[in-house]
């Protein structure tokens, strides 16, 4: 009899008419009689339990998650206690956990969530952990802490909120105020905390080296590559032999006039280029990557680190690679006047910019020039006499890259693609790893010539593969959420803009790209930007070819890094294997490509997603560590965003710091989410993203990596301008009998003791669900997807979740060069976004606040209006544990628990 694949049996599961069985009725129905197959049977019934694919009962009958109203997926935790899951079915919204209910799941874990209520609107679920799957955190970084007898790891990530406890016997060597790595022995319950023991220590938190090197081991990233891995690595050869390029038949482009251009400090150039005009006048592009398929073989050892990695990660000041030096800086390299094989994609374009005629095939190149950003600039733009003289022969070929670089941009933009001009900015540290200037990087011509050659390779291959239907990994970006979309056309009305919609509301990204040029040089042009980012989604691999939003194409893939990207060098082997089979696979091969794909599109876009993480957090770290001796230093700086427990402002130098509320002594500001602004009660003083403001640098936080500003002509408030005196945490609340009308905020009320810290609380953090922007379209070159700033509001004390993170450039072009890839640009909100949770500008955010579910606080009640319509705050007595509120206002707890007159919408009319 034929043995029962596990889709089929999941299959079975599925139906609307199965109901859970026991493994006897299970073998009954598939007619099993071997005693082999049973067996079998059985370890396939284990397997998917124990991977929480299928459940079994209290009454041991198995059934699918789904039919049991479970479902499954990844935990985000925050600081405050609780978390969010995020389905792996995309469709499904995310659902709170109150802390409570996690057991002791962890930031990370794979796990089934049981759904135990909604809310009336069909959103906003809530649930709780029914069974760990996989474990994603097994060892924590962090300060080890000793008390004699026991010790304390205190984790550096703060997603994990409880400290890791040690035992005597599990010390390890570790002292006091040591950085190190603890593994988890036994995980929390209830209330107690995980247990674990020291396993590494990285010497102490002040040594020089240790802040980055606790980056790397927090993130879990790679160093060192196994010795197998090396061993294979010192197999493949160092030079090309002429006569396996004729045993391969690839084609010789050893006579044309092929360059690459990269930023000084690079070393893995994958990429390499040419133009040349054809005597009909179209201009034929060729687009040269390096053939890494060819060395690193499938399932090879080579390939299996390479998948773990995903991606080579770009820290401040070192590089994690994904292949071996002796594969990315060698034989894969295409370093100048030597053979190298490559990959090549040729496009002839008309005068219209269409592509007329490709062809995609296997080759060998030998490049004339390694050329930087900064040599091709000084030609094109500055006509340096002396570099130009250098180049002599060279410069006829990179004024012709420049017109067809300008023209493929102009005819993007018609098309609508969505272009982010936001500035980029590199940490330049010493050899003690101590950071001595921050330079932003230009993004000349030189690196749009890359950009817009990369991305037109990329589109090229992956429509071509497209119509071929053979499995691929494709580059998507989704449209974005239509109610955050809704929420921002409304937020640019405030500024007089309207955005065109399409089809059934279906906004184009010509209209919002149109948008971005009407703002371009207005004092709105960065909050209209900002905000227009936090409304898009990621971008990430997907085995199915939904379209990129952000570049208005059809098809898009990642096929010119394959260096540094495991997705590239997945496809190139499938390219390969293509052509070499005559433009076709076997159906067996096409069934295990496609078996595949769609694991690979996962992993690779987690991977991505730790890798920014890693870069945005040792970016921040070397950033703060930049600002330490410059408190007391005053600076004038833009408004990056504002939150309802202050305002972010970012220095000419990208460096970004945070004006507390509680420090905005002269009056009482108001967080205004419609209009993104804080207004004095008093003064009707505006603050809002893009206004200069004069700042002086107030503390540095290490610990967090986080650096506070206070304003230079900040007067004190006025006594017997408020109503209400000395709260127990800061200001008190206004006192009960609040001024009416237009009275309103002039401390005609009555004062009171307040019992809420009006002190701005602590700003969360900015958690996993970064926002990467219209994937290309910001830039050539350097390490994708850079890194964000601090970020995070109480949501519940009214504000929404805000941080700072960059575009991600995924130009494709060589990533360690020194182009102006990505570019700072908000990051928000918390989790995947579905089910109404995530923070456009009205839509309630995830971060904490009074309330969200649990029963612990009585009433809310809302004050009175000032003559605006605008909330004067919420006092909210009860509220205990903090959790994201479903309140649009929230409240000051007893606990100090945000700031209360964020708490402001506008008045409803009856």
């Amino acid at each position: 009899m034929k043995v029962i694949t596990e889709e089929e049996l999941l299959a079975f599961m599925r139906e609307t008419a199965y109901k859970p069985m026991t493994y006897q009725e299970l073998e009954e129905h598939f007619g099993i009689t071997d005693a082999a197959d049973f067996k079998e049977f059985l370890k396939m019934l284990n397997r998917l339990e124990q991977n929480g694919q299928i459940i079994l009962t209290r009454t041991h009958r198995y059934g699918v998650p789904e039919r049991m109203d479970l479902v499954r997926g990844r935990l985000q935790a925050h600081p405050k206690g609780f978390a969010f899951l995020i389905p792996e079915d995309r469709d499904h919204p995310d659902v709170y956990i109150h802390a409570n209910d996690l057991k002791s799941a962890m930031n990370g874990d794979t796990v089934l969530v049981r759904v135990s209520s909604k809310s009336a609107a069909g959103g906003k679920l809530e649930g709780e952990v029914v069974r760990i799957v996989h474990r994603a955190i097994t060892q924590v970084v962090g300060v080890f802490q000793n008390n004699e007898s026991f010790g304390f790891v205190i984790p550096d990530d703060k997603r994990i909120n409880k400290d890791l406890f040690i035992p005597r016997e599990g010390f390890g060597g570790a002292v006091d105020g040591e950085k190190v790595v603890a593994e988890i022995v036994e995980y929390p319950e209830g209330r107690s905390a995980a247990v674990g023991r020291v396993i590494e220590i990285l010497g102490h938190k002040d040594d020089p080296g240790v802040d980055i090197l606790s980056i790397i081991r927090k993130h879990q990233l790679p160093e060192a590559f196994p010795d197998d891995v090396m061993a294979e690595a010192q197999e493949v050869p160092d030079v090309i032999d002429e006569a396996e390029i004729i045993r391969q038949g690839r084609r010789d482009l050893r006579d044309k006039v092929i360059v690459t251009i990269d930023g000084e400090d690079a070393k893995d150039l994958d990429d390499a280029v040419n133009v040349e005009r054809l005597p009909n006048g179209n201009i034929k592009l060729g687009v040269h990557i390096a053939d890494v398929g060819y060395y690193v073989r499938e399932n090879s050892k080579l390939d299996q680190e390479a998948y773990n990695r995903g991606c080579s990660v770009y820290l401040v000041d070192r590089v994690i690679p994904m292949l071996p030096h002796r594969l990315s800086n060698g034989i894969c390299s295409l370093n100048p006047q030597v053979d190298r094989f490559t990959l090549s994609c040729e496009m002839e374009f008309n005068e219209m910019m269409k592509v007329v005629k490709h062809d995609i095939f296997t080759s060998v190149i030998r490049t004339k020039e390694r050329m930087t950003y900064t040599n091709v600039r000084k030609i094109l733009e500055e006509e340096d006499p002396e570099v130009t003289e250098r180049y002599a022969d060279l410069v006829d070929t990179f004024k012709l890259m420049k017109e067809l670089a300008l023209k493929l941009r102009a005819n993007r933009m018609r098309r609508g693609a969505v272009d982010f001009d936001f500035v980029e900015s590199k940490v330049i540290v010493d050899e003690n790893g101590k950071p001595v200037d921050i330079v932003k990087r230009e993004r000349s011509i030189a690196e749009q010539i890359i950009e817009e050659f990369m991305l037109a390779a990329n589109e090229t291959v992956a429509e071509h593969f497209y119509w071929l239907k053979v499995p691929f990994i494709y580059r998507i970006h989704e449209d974005p959420d239509q109610e955050k979309l809704m929420n921002f056309l409304a937020f640019v009305a405030n500024f007089g803009y309207t955005v065109k919609g399409g089809k059934g509301n279906k906004v184009h990204p010509r209209a919002l790209q149109t948008l971005l040029e009407d703002i371009q040089g207005t004092k709105e042009q960065t909050v209209i930007s900002t905000m227009m980012l936090r409304s898009m989604k990621q971008a990430k691999y997907d085995a199915e070819s939904t379209g990129h939003f952000g570049l208005a194409a059809e098809f898009y893939t990642h096929f010119t890094s394959p260096i540094r990207r495991y997705p590239d060098l997945v496809i190139h082997r499938v390219i390969r294997e293509v052509i070499e089979g005559g433009g076709t696979l076997s159906e067996a091969r096409m069934e295990y490509l496609a078996s595949r794909m769609q694991d690979i599109a996962q992993q690779s876009s987690e991977r991505e997603r730790v890798a920014v993480e890693a870069e945005r957090d040792t970016e921040q770290l070397k950033k703060a560590e930049f600002m330490l001796d410059k408190v007391g230093e005053e600076f004038t700086g833009i408004i990056s965003s504002v939150t309802s427990f202050g305002m972010f402002v970012e220095l000419e130098n990208t460096v970004e710091g945070l004006i507390r509320l509680s420090a905005m002594t002269d009056d009482y500001y108001h967080f205004h989410e419609q209009h993104m602004a804080l207004i004095g009660e008093r003064t009707s003083k505006i603050y809002r993203i893009g206004d200069e403001v004069k700042i002086r640098v107030a503390r540095v936080n290490m610990d967090d990596h986080t650096i506070d500003f206070e304003m230079v002509d900040m007067k004190p408030r006025q006594r017997g301008d408020f109503a209400g005196g000395r709260g127990d945490g800061g200001w008190g609340g206004r006192g009960n009998k609040a001024a009416k009308g237009k009275d309103a905020g002039r401390g005609k009320a009555g004062g009171g003791k307040g019992k809420g810290g009006r002190g701005a609380g602590k700003p969360g953090r900015a958690a996993a669900a970064d926002f990467v922007a219209a994937d290309e379209a910001a830039g050539a070159g350097t390490p994708g997807g850079k890194r964000g700033k601090r970020g995070g509001a109480a949501k519940g004390s009214g504000g929404i979740a805000l941080g700072r993170a960059e575009a991600r450039a995924d130009s494709s072009a060589g990533e360690d060069t020194g182009a102006a890839a990505s570019a700072p640009a908000p990051i928000f909100g918390f989790g995947s976004g579905k089910g109404g949770y995530a923070s456009g500008t009205v839509a309630v955010a995830r971060d904490a606040g009074p309330r969200y579910r649990t029963g612990e606080g009585k009433s809310s009640r809302r004050k009175k209006t000032s003559a605006s319509g605008i909330f004067i705050g919420a006092r909210d007595e009860g509220a205990g544990e903090a959790a994201p509120s479903r309140k649009r206002g929230g409240g000051k707890g007893k606990n100090g628990g945000g700031n209360a007159t964020a708490a402001f919408v506008r008045k409803k009319k009856k």
